[in-house]
């Protein structure tokens, strides 16, 4: 199974997050919410899962997990 960047998945993390306060904070603001929807869309396609709170949780997992863990162990579905 070919596995995302570790250092993409924590920046496009670190986005997603930004671009949530920036959403909460201007709730009105259709540009910011189309960026915060097209973040959300990259990371499910990257992490291989259907929704947003699933996408962020398998990304702060993969990002968190040690690197001397076996890669090919990795799955989004872990809990």
């Amino acid at each position: 199974m070919l596995l995302p960047d570790r250092n993409t998945v924590d920046r496009l993390l670190r986005h997603f997050r930004a671009q949530e306060r920036t959403v909460l904070d201007r709730p009105c603001d259709l540009s910011a919410r189309r960026r915060f929807e097209d973040t959300a869309y990259t990371l499910c396609v990257l992490m291989g899962v259907r929704t947003a709170g699933e996408a962020v949780l398998a990304a702060e997992r993969y990002v968190t997990t040690q690197k001397s863990r076996n890669r090919e162990a990795w799955s989004p579905y872990r809990q």
